[in-house]
C-alpha cells in the first residue's frame, strides 16, 4: 500500500483510493488530504448489453466496495471511466493496434466520457456514487496524425486512447464538462461533494 505525503488529516477516518491509476492519484493529491492507495482487483468486463454510464457507475461502486471490505472503517473512493461512442462502451485499448482502431472510429465524432466516482464506508453504512459526463468532439483525424500521436504519447492505459491533459488535446475540437478533472479520470467536484456527505471536512 502506498501513502501520499501529506500531514495532519482533515479526516476522522482513513481515506483510501481504490485505484492504482497514477492519474487518479495525482488528482486526489490536489485536495491535500492524506490517503492510502490499494488495488481493487475488480473484473471490468461489461455485462451483456450494459450501457456505458451504468457500467462506469457499477464499476466505481464495485471497486470501492472491494477495498472497503479490507478497510471497513475507512472512506474508500472508487472511480471508473468509459468512453461512450453512440452508446457503445470503449475501454482502455491496452496496445497500439486497438488504440489506432479506437481513434479511427472516433475521428469527427462526439464521444461522451462517462466518469463515475463512488465513496463507501462500511462501518457508517455510507455508499454513494455520482456520474460526470464529458462531451468531447474529436477532429477529423488523418491516419498519420493518429500514428504520430500514439507513438509520441502511448496512451494505452486511457479510455478512448487520448490524454487530454497532454498532447491528446491537439486531437480535439471541443470539450464540454461541468467537472473539469473528470476527463482525466476523477471528477474532483463530485468527489469533494461525496466526501463531505460522508463526513469529511475539506478546505
Amino acid at each position: 500500500m502506498l501513502q501520499a505525503p501529506f500531514p495532519t488529516p482533515a479526516l476522522s477516518r482513513q481515506l483510501v483510493l481504490a485505484s492504482t491509476s497514477r492519474y487518479r492519484r495525482e488528482l486526489l493529491q490536489r485536495l491535500q488530504l492524506p490517503f492510502d492507495i490499494e488495488s481493487p482487483d475488480v473484473d471490468e468486463t461489461p455485462l451483456p448489453g450494459e450501457a456505458p454510464a451504468p457500467l462506469a457507475q457499477r464499476l466505481a461502486l464495485a471497486k470501492a466496495h472491494a477495498v472497503a471490505l479490507r478497510h471497513p472503517n475507512a472512506l474508500v473512493i472508487g472511480s471508473d471511466q468509459v468512453a461512450d461512442l453512440a452508446g457503445e462502451p470503449l475501454g482502455k485499448p491496452g496496445g497500439h493496434e486497438r488504440a489506432v482502431a479506437q481513434l479511427q472510429r472516433m475521428r469527427g465524432q462526439s464521444v461522451v466520457f462517462q466518469t463515475a466516482v463512488a465513496v463507501v464506508c462500511l462501518e457508517s453504512g455510507f455508499a454513494q456514487a455520482e456520474l460526470a459526463q464529458v462531451r468531447v468532439r474529436f477532429r477529423d483525424l488523418h491516419d498519420d496524425e493518429i500514428e504520430r500521436y500514439l507513438r509520441a504519447e502511448q496512451p494505452y492505459d486511457c479510455a478512448g486512447s487520448a490524454k487530454s491533459e497532454g498532447l491528446g488535446i491537439a486531437l480535439l475540437d471541443a470539450i464540454d464538462s461541468d467537472d473539469p478533472t473528470a476527463l482525466i479520470g476523477l471528477p474532483l467536484i463530485r468527489t469533494c461533494r461525496l466526501l463531505r456527505a460522508a463526513g469529511a471536512r475539506l478546505p
